[in-house]
């Protein structure tokens, strides 16, 4: 099926056309501009989840609670030599005084952490599996010896967040299906105001022997250029908007807000985003207007 896009000079000159005339291209180029914002939240939602859930998913903290700094690290030891000994435990890390007080600083300040609070021993384990049974197993071997021992798998406390991130992505593509809808019905609605404006015209060329299909190739070449101009304006501002956030967001400084960024994949499909209004607006004009010239005939 021929989209008609490029035409005849003699065509060209039955549908008088100026470049960027009318209300159309600015209603598509403010579709495509919000179509990208949301396509690119998304993206970048499931970027920073992926890179959240890669570098955390498989990460355990066992604490080591005690008053006592003698025993608190003789416990410690203990479970260290216990977790080394798991076949479900890839690495095991003793994270020593120097880092705690660094981790503590920015909230209690710089000094001798171990002579004024309790704090615990923290242990950084990288399993293997962090099902229920696996978890279970775990914390039974590292409480096997009668010390207070806690342990914290950091993809339980990731599913809140996973699951939010998933709700959002959700959103932004009920978001691009909308703006997808609305693009469409703008269309109709201006093919049909053009059907009208060149009532006279079409039915001369109906006279003439011109088919349905011919006249409508007339009205779905200048609805296309109309929404291609309006697509690269929307990209091109949306691709804005982004760069200026996403400088921003680099800016503060958070390994996790900083994950929140589009990748090479993702920018060539916002690229996408303009082609893909531009064939759902020359499509809905070729629909709109054949089935409107039936109904004339």
């Amino acid at each position: 099926m021929s989209l008609g896009w490029m035409g005849a000079g003699a065509d060209r000159r039955l549908l008088p056309e100026g470049w960027l005339a009318g209300p159309m291209p600015w209603v598509i180029a403010i579709m495509v501009f919000l179509t990208v914002l949301a396509v690119a939240g998304g993206l970048g939602m499931a970027n920073a989840a992926g890179a959240l859930r890669a570098d955390l998913a498989g990460r355990v903290t066992v604490q080591v609670i005690a008053a006592d700094p003698v025993a608190r690290a003789a416990s410690a030891d203990r479970v260290v030599a216990v977790l080394g000994g798991l076949s479900n435990v890839r690495a095991v890390h003793r994270v020593d005084d120097a880092e705690i007080a660094a981790l503590l600083s920015p909230w209690l300040g710089v000094g001798d952490l171990a002579a004024n609070l309790p704090v615990p021993a923290l242990i950084d384990v990288d399993v293997a599996r962090t099902d229920d049974r696996s978890l279970a197993e775990l914390t039974k071997a590292v409480g096997a010896g009668g010390a207070d021992v806690r342990v914290d798998a950091h993809a339980r406390w990731l599913a809140p967040l996973a699951r939010l991130v998933g709700s959002l992505q959700w959103l932004a593509a009920a978001v691009v299906v909308l703006m997808g809808v609305a693009t469409a019905a703008a269309v109709v609605l201006a093919a049909r105001a053009a059907l009208n404006t060149h009532r006279a015209t079409i039915d001369v060329l109906h006279l003439l022997g011109a088919t349905d299909i011919q006249i409508a190739r007339l009205f779905q070449r200048r609805i296309a250029l109309d929404a291609l101009f309006g697509g690269a304006i929307g990209l091109g501002v949306g691709a804005t908007v982004i760069l200026l956030v996403g400088g921003r967001i680099q800016a503060v400084g958070s390994e996790l807000v900083g994950a929140v960024s589009l990748s090479a994949a993702g920018w060539l499909m916002l690229l996408a985003v303009p082609a893909a209004a531009t064939l759902l607006a020359t499509l809905a004009a070729r629909l709109t207007v054949v089935r409107a010239l039936r109904r004339i005939l």
